[in-house]
This record gives structure tokens, C-alpha cells and sequence, in this order.
């Protein structure tokens, strides 16, 4: 199988390559740049199989199939909120969000290997998702969360929110106020929940409300850490495959 990997971080794709490696997927050749991209297409044979980055350094990697035919399959590697997720779901073979889990892309890799035969099927429509990342669907967030206390129910308001975090298999939701009050759900179904505008989720750990930030200061390893108003428990770092996103989503 021959794989190829685009995206302009290169420490992610060389994280990516290897957790590929150790699913015995040998990925032949990284690339991190539409220009890059459209000269490797025209001078070699297409991969089997392209793990693909939307966003890159000099602009969506859609443009690169504007000017060459791609005629291999498709996952993507992507941020983006899930309103377009539908869209990646049905051109191509699977989108995989940032930061990448390595139990969902070892599902993505058997989808893969599972529809291989029909793969010269796929037709991928990159007009469709261009418009859904410029027009996303209109969408309701939560606007509150319950959580139990004692034999009492407490409404606790988004914005009240300034980061929910993960600790001993539980997930809590800390307000401005300093407390923090444990929530039957996961972070992943947050991400779901949560507006994309306010909330971002900076590491396995932590997703902060962008109102809640406090200081950001430079960290090991190129990570960010934050300082948030009110949230002092732990420290609380970016991590480094999310440092990219997480600047685009401050601007």
C-alpha cells in the first residue's frame, strides 16, 4: 500500500507517520505544501491512500485538485468543527480530528483496507465541503449543563464555564467561581456541544472558554501554556499538534 501524507506541520506528520508505522502502514512521502503537493503529483504515480491536512501553509489543500486529478483515496486530518464532518464523511474515506487518537485512525485504516476494492468508486466532491467550511449549518450549542448535588439538581450557565477537564475518568466543569462540579458526559461529546466561537479544546484534557484565558506563555517542546482566571489546580498546556489551531482560533 502506498501512502503519502500532506500537511504543513511537520512535527504532525511525522507524529502521524509514526503511529502509521506501527500499524505496519509505510507512509512513502510527506508533503507540507499545495506547491509542494501539485509538483509531486504531476511527476509521480498516486498513492494508494493521502492523509490529508485542510488547512496549509499557502492555502487549502482542495486547490491542489483544482489543477491535478487525484485518483487516490482520502482521509482527512482536520480541525474543523464538526458541522462539516457530514461532508468529509461522505467524500471520502474517513476524517480523522486533531489531535489525531490512535485507536480511531487504526478504524480508519481498515475502513480503508475494508473498501479498497471499490476505491476507483469514490468520487470526492471538494465544491461540496469547500461551501460547508464557508457556509457551516446553522447550529443550536448548549446554553446550559445540570449536574447532582446531593438530592439537588444545579443548572449551570456556558458562560459561567471556564474550562471542563478530565480527571480520574471523570469529567468536571470549573466555573468563574472557583468550583468545579463533576458532569455525566466526555469531553469528545462536548467538543460536540460546545460552540466552536468560545470553547476549544487544547489538549486530551482540557477544553477552556476563550473568555477564561488569562496569560499565554511560551512552553517546552513549542506548546503554549495558559493562564486562566480562575482554574490554579494544573497546569494547563496546548499541545503541541494543537498549538496551530489554537492561534488561528485567538485571530
Amino acid at each position: 500500500m502506498n501512502v503519502i501524507i500532506i500537511e504543513d506541520e511537520k512535527p504532525s506528520a511525522r507524529y502521524l507517520q509514526r503511529m502509521l508505522a506501527k500499524q505496519d502502514v509505510n507512509v512513502s512521502q510527506m508533503l507540507h505544501s499545495v506547491e509542494e503537493a501539485v509538483t509531486w503529483f504531476k511527476t509521480n504515480e498516486h498513492p494508494d491512500l493521502i492523509f490529508l491536512d485542510i488547512q496549509l501553509s499557502d492555502g487549502l489543500s482542495f486547490e491542489i485538485f483544482d489543477i491535478v486529478e487525484v485518483n487516490s483515496a482520502i482521509i482527512f486530518t482536520t480541525a474543523f468543527d464538526e458541522y462539516a464532518l457530514q461532508a468529509f464523511k461522505l467524500n471520502s474515506i474517513d476524517y480523522l480530528l486533531k489531535p489525531i487518537d490512535e485507536e480511531e485512525l487504526q478504524a480508519a485504516v481498515k475502513k480503508y483496507m475494508f473498501l479498497k476494492p471499490s476505491n476507483n468508486n469514490l468520487q470526492i466532491n471538494f465544491e461540496d465541503i469547500k461551501k460547508l467550511l464557508v457556509n457551516p449549518v446553522e447550529r443550536e450549542y448548549k446554553k446550559r449543563f445540570t449536574t447532582k448535588i446531593g438530592q439537588h439538581i444545579k443548572m449551570i450557565l456556558v458562560d459561567e464555564i471556564e474550562c471542563f477537564y478530565s480527571e480520574n475518568k471523570g469529567t468536571y466543569a470549573h466555573t468563574v467561581d472557583g468550583r468545579n462540579y463533576l458532569l455525566e458526559t466526555t469531553l469528545e461529546q462536548l467538543e460536540q456541544e460546545l460552540s466552536p466561537e468560545l470553547f476549544f479544546r487544547i489538549s486530551r484534557k482540557y477544553i477552556i472558554n476563550i473568555n477564561s484565558i488569562e496569560d499565554i506563555i511560551s512552553y517546552t517542546n513549542s506548546r503554549l501554556q495558559l493562564k486562566l482566571n480562575s482554574y490554579k489546580q494544573q497546569e494547563v498546556v496546548v499541545a503541541r499538534e494543537r498549538v496551530k489551531d489554537f492561534k488561528l482560533w485567538l485571530e
